[in-house]
């Protein structure tokens, strides 16, 4: 398959948008904590990922629907984590990091 710029350059953008909710996902794992979470920041994220979502399966964009499906996981679980009780996170956490030790 030959690439041309516009499509590495489009893979480039689209990985870097997916990859970029693992840090905020694996520091709230880690820390167990979502207090410096913005909860109306991430409600509009997910919005808008489900929004892109639509649009991708209305047009039958494979690559609209692959990137914005990963997207709306990564910060749909971050979502959840916000508006998760304490313990619920501890749960969560511990279950995906047995390793880490509770935050706070």
């Amino acid at each position: 398959m030959h690439l041309n710029a516009v499509t590495v350059v489009s893979l480039f953008a689209a990985t870097l948008s997916m990859v970029s909710y693992v840090p905020q996902a694996w520091a709230i794992i880690r820390s167990r904590s979502t207090d410096g979470i913005s909860l109306k920041m991430y409600l509009i994220t997910v919005t808008g990922f489900v929004a892109w979502l639509v649009y991708g399966i209305l047009l039958g964009q494979w690559a609209i629907i692959v990137q914005n499906v990963i997207c709306l996981c990564l910060s749909a679980f971050i979502l959840t984590m916000k508006l998760l009780p304490q313990r619920d996170k501890e749960k969560v956490a511990k279950a995906l990091d047995p390793t880490a030790g509770s935050g706070g």
